[in-house]
């Protein structure tokens, strides 16, 4: 049976990775992330890729999560704190009341996670999706839609930020994710690799409905606005997604699920 060790003082020093955690996450984590909530830390407990530290609770939700923590390794520590306590070492209410600090796998680079896919593979790349809301309901949509790794440009945040974890309901520590390299060049990378690149612009050649999908392809988006760079769009195949009445704006994290459902459904190639 999981055991709870009490804390009842925001200023416990055994917590202090939890304390002020909207600063921490902004100011550097040291290689952790924090993981909010109850389907993210369900995530985290099953993954091989990140590795559980410790775990914080609030006291009401202590019990019922003795079930799901009872198979953690004896070496982590689980904290429990009364709802006051618990805010004040958060540094603002917390209702879910559930949090915990895992360990990020080692970085890999964007030329290794493409050499390692099979002959039929979906790549998403972002650049410059500084969002975290949108950042998080890309890496939702990539798992659900089977994408094999989501690749980021410099200019993108993190997806291991708290939020960006919580929006994707812990995807983003599922997909397989890399940053380009400094002048890496993205569109010779992937054909490299033998990846159509697909570019994603409300002026696109190719309305989204009649492509049909390659065996291993990309598909890139830019952040909402400037959209992507119109050199990028010079080289690449470009895409639409027709709207009524001329409206040519979509949430880039809902053109996301839009276009990987398209090319994940199998009709589509």
């Amino acid at each position: 049976m999981a055991t709870f060790i009490p804390i009842d003082d925001p200023d416990d020093p055994r917590i202090a990775a939890y304390r002020n955690i909207r600063e921490r996450d902004l100011v550097g984590r040291d290689g952790h992330f924090i993981a909010e909530g109850e389907v993210v830390l369900k995530v985290l407990a099953a993954s091989a890729r990140h590795r559980m530290v410790s775990v914080l609770v609030v006291d009401k939700r202590a019990d019922g999560l003795r079930p799901l923590l009872a198979d953690l390794p004896g070496d982590i520590p689980l904290y429990r704190a009364p709802q006051a306590v618990f805010d004040g070492i958060a540094g603002f209410p917390m209702h879910r009341g559930i949090l915990a600090i895992g360990r990020r796998e080692a970085a890999r680079s964007a030329e290794s996670l493409l050499a390692a896919m099979g002959p039929r593979a979906l790549v998403v790349l972002l650049f410059g999706i500084t969002n975290h809301d949108n950042i998080g309901g890309i890496f939702r949509n990539a798992a659900a839609f089977g994408a094999d790794a989501v690749i980021l440009d410099g200019e993108c945040c993190d997806p291991h930020y708290r939020k960006a974890i919580r929006v994707s309901v812990g995807a983003s520590l599922i997909v397989p994710f890399a940053r380009l390299a400094l002048g890496e060049d993205a569109v010779a990378l992937l054909a490299r690799h033998g990846f159509e690149t697909l570019s994603l612009s409300p002026a696109g050649a190719t309305p989204l409905s009649s492509l049909h999908r390659p065996p291993r392809v990309a598909a890139l988006f830019g952040t909402e606005g400037p959209g992507l760079p119109a050199a990028l769009l010079a080289r690449t195949r470009t895409v639409a997604i027709p709207m009524a009445g001329g409206f040519d704006s979509l949430n880039v994290a809902t053109t996301s699920g839009i276009v990987l459902h398209h090319l994940a459904d199998g009709t589509a190639g």
